[in-house]
């Protein structure tokens, strides 16, 4: 995948995998509530060069519930959104970014790695295209699916607004 890169962008609310020019993927995506920022604790979507550095959950059953990108045993359900309703869900798989541009989102207090951002499933009731993340890049479950299995560890990821 050598011209291969996700381009994510924050106005738009879209996520592209392309190689080149061409789009191979696109999905509406919800990132932060809080906008565009580096900051540890911000909330905020951290922008520039990322890569994906482990795609976690590969066999698990749609809406599967990750706590500390581990599977929790959980399904996600009605019922459970209804005991948790202001749960930030992360479900089915997830894709942890780590920066790649050194004072911007790696390392120090703007590591996108330490802040755990991923690219990750949320409940499909959850608005898509419009910002409302606590950080983090969510997917309805059958687009993160898709693209789940057309990216690898290492792929580089442009977030820009």
């Amino acid at each position: 995948m050598a011209n291969h890169f996700l381009d994510i962008s924050l106005s738009q609310q879209r996520c592209q995998l392309k190689r080149d020019d061409e789009v191979l993927f696109s999905a509406s995506v919800s990132t932060a509530l809080n906008g565009p920022g580096e900051q540890e604790d911000s909330g905020c979507t951290p922008r520039g060069w990322h890569i994906i550095r482990a795609c976690i959950g590969d066999g698990q059953p749609v809406n599967t519930v990750f706590r500390g990108r581990r599977p929790t045993g959980e399904i996600f359900s009605p019922q459970l959104a209804k005991q948790f309703p202001d749960k930030d869900w992360i479900l089915t798989r997830i894709l942890w970014l780590s920066g790649l541009e050194l004072g911007r989102n790696r390392l120090g207090n703007v590591d996108t790695m330490r802040r755990y951002i991923y690219i990750h499933g949320t409940p499909d009731s959850e608005p898509m295209g419009i910002a409302e993340s606590h950080g983090c890049i969510r997917m309805h479950n059958q687009d993160l699916l898709t693209l789940f299995e057309l990216v690898n560890p290492g792929l580089k990821v442009c977030i820009h607004e």
